[in-house]
């Protein structure tokens, strides 16, 4: 087993991370900002290293700066969470190359799945199912891009290769706006990703956002742990999550996952991972694949009993999956609200002092939050301050628990969106289950 654990993230990840190595008795150090000096997972920590002031490029995302702190802590690795460096594949590759165990996948692994065009390549060559597309990177040959969009169909949607977080994508509905939207999707995805390579995709007009999680070790063993409907979004942001997904068949679940465990298998991947689709009149469709462990994980590890951020450690120290596919039961519902500090009309962001901070409790409620009473959340990262999970023998319950627990949560002295949870659980779509990925705009007046 690893022996200490840098931990380099913020927030309630890195209060995750801290509760799970101390279960599996690996030593921490919590690497922080000058603003993060007061975070709960700081405070708890074994030793702790200020790498910087506050602005992420800066600090979060200073990789020289961590792993000096891996080197003057004496620690073996070093865990990336989510956000920041947890996908960068020279982060990895200089973890590695440093003489550290990155708790993640192999740095190839991570470059190859941060290119969406090479991911899709390589996921169509496992035999996973994929958006209709351009098959590759769109040219600046207008007849030739022409030509795709008419042979696939409009609408279609324009992507950067190097996009995430809903950034460098614009649906495009006929011909007259297509250059531009190219044009436009490759000045953007330059200026955000370095990279301003794009491709062309069928626009789903009504899917819905279905994952699976994974888990492998270093021996070729993979499991997956059933699905996630993470459809609840705004601006392509997650705000509800759940599992299992609604209106899934256990057969519909064992021919994913099968497909899922065997393209793991042919990249030889490592740690936890997470293959995104979009579903739609029965079928799948892959988008990507998170190469971390994803904000959504604990409504996972509700329906499975499986500790994933114990497993990733585990399998970073070299230890075989404890478990063989037919070991993992999927058992009741649960349900994932983000809790963020901002305004829940205009989504505003909403930093400040936490006067007062309750959380709720009772059977099947979990609470994942670095919150406490006169802790300060400060304006220079993202708004998610907490994650309420309500798990319950079936789905019904589960939004009862959680409907609870929503009003019980007390969060004084700063705004968040607790109001728009409440409204959401509210409504009867809602309670029907299987909403596509663009209901909550629509809801919300959002174009």
């Amino acid at each position: 087993m690893l022996e200490k654990v840098v931990i380099a993230n913020r927030g309630e990840i890195a209060l995750r991370i801290l509760r799970a190595c101390r279960e599996l008795g690996i030593k921490t150090v919590a690497v922080h900002s000058t603003a993060d000096f007061n975070q709960k997972h700081v405070l708890l920590a074994d030793e702790s290293v200020c790498i910087g002031p506050p602005p992420s490029k800066d600090s979060y995302l200073n990789m020289p700066a961590i792993i000096s702190a891996a080197e003057v802590t004496d620690s073996v690795a070093i865990h990336p969470g989510y956000g920041f460096l947890s996908e960068n594949a020279d982060f990895a590759e200089r973890v590695e190359k440093s003489g550290f165990i990155f708790v993640g996948p192999k740095p190839e692994t991570i470059r190859m799945m941060g290119d969406k065009v090479s991911a899709i390549k390589v996921m169509k060559a496992a035999g996973v199912p994929c958006v209709p597309g351009s098959d590759g990177p769109l040219g600046n040959v207008p007849e030739e891009n022409f030509r795709i969009a008419n042979a696939l169909g409009y609408p279609v949607i324009i992507k950067a290769s190097g996009g995430g977080g809903g950034r460098g994508m614009r649906v495009v509905h006929s011909d007259a706006t297509l250059l531009n939207a190219i044009m436009v999707t490759q000045g953007e995805a330059l200026a955000a990703f370095g990279n301003a390579e794009v491709y062309m995709e069928k626009f789903l007009e009504k899917p819905r956002h279905i994952e699976i999680q994974v888990l492998a070790d270093h021996y070729g063993n993979v499991v997956h742990l059933g699905e996630r409907d993470c459809s609840l979004q705004r601006r392509h942001q997650k705000v509800i999550e759940e599992a299992p997904a609604p209106g899934i068949t256990p057969k519909q679940r064992k021919a994913i996952g099968d497909v899922c465990i065997s393209a793991c298998r042919d990249v030889s991947y490592r740690g936890a991972g997470t293959l995104e689709f979009l579903y739609q009149d029965g079928e799948f469709y892959f988008i990507e694949m998170n190469t971390r462990v994803q904000v959504e994980h604990p409504v996972t590890e509700q329906i499975t009993g499986i500790d994933i951020v114990k497993a990733q450690l585990r399998i970073a120290g070299g230890e075989r999956l404890q478990w063989t596919q037919n070991d993992i039961v999927i058992r009741g519902h649960a349900i994932e609200c983000r809790i963020n500090a901002e305004d829940p009309k205009g989504f505003i962001p909403s930093p400040g002092p936490v006067k007062l901070f309750h959380a709720p409790g009772g059977p099947g409620i979990r609470v994942d939050s670095h919150l406490y009473s006169g802790y300060t959340v400060p304006p220079f990262y993202d708004s998610l301050i907490g994650k309420l999970i309500a798990y319950g023998e079936d789905r019904d319950t589960a939004i009862a628990r959680m409907k609870n627990a929503l009003s019980e949560m007390v969060i004084e002295g700063i705004k968040t969106n607790i109001p728009l949870h409440q409204e959401i659980f509210n409504h009867a779509a809602f309670k029907a289950g299987g909403l596509d990925i663009h209901y909550l705009e629509r809801r919300l007046g959002i174009k």
